[in-house]
């Protein structure tokens, strides 16, 4: 697997879906959130990994060489996922992602689509252990018959 390399001071970050990679640019600094809360990322930080909750990642892409402005801010709505940050490359691995200029559609849609479904998750979950608890007490009194 080839890596791009990013320029000095710079990060290539990279958000990779399954089906497509939302975002591959270099970068000056990225803001993401975990389960304690959020970070920020810079070129000089040392290696890092996180386990992502769904939300809005922010990156500052660069200004244009001559300007002495930062760069733009730019969004992307993700899923829950893991980012990894080694050296000069941020990679962010997620199920679902959306790339938006608008902080607030973005924090919304994180709010009704990637929270909905980790609450029909923890739905599947909660029916998915009362079967199996049904089932080991079945398994328990078919022992406690067989044994009497």
């Amino acid at each position: 697997m080839m890596h791009e390399v990013a320029s000095p001071g710079r990060m290539r970050l990279r958000i990779d879906l399954p089906t497509e990679v939302l975002v591959n640019r270099e970068v000056s600094k990225v803001i993401a959130e975990a389960e304690d809360g959020s970070f920020c990322l810079l070129p000089r930080h040392v290696d890092f990994v996180a386990a992502l909750v769904p939300g809005v990642v922010c990156y500052v892409e660069d200004a244009p060489r001559l300007a002495s402005t930062e760069g733009a801010e730019r969004f992307a709505a993700v899923d829950a996922g893991i980012l990894v940050k080694v050296g000069a490359n941020v990679r962010i691995c997620t199920l679902d992602g959306v790339l938006g200029d608008d902080l607030e559609v973005l924090s919304t849609l994180v709010a009704d689509r990637f929270m909905q479904l980790d609450e029909q998750d923890r739905r599947i979950r909660s029916a998915l252990a009362r079967l199996e608890a049904g089932a080991l007490r079945g398994f328990h009194r078919m022992q406690e018959g067989s044994d009497g």
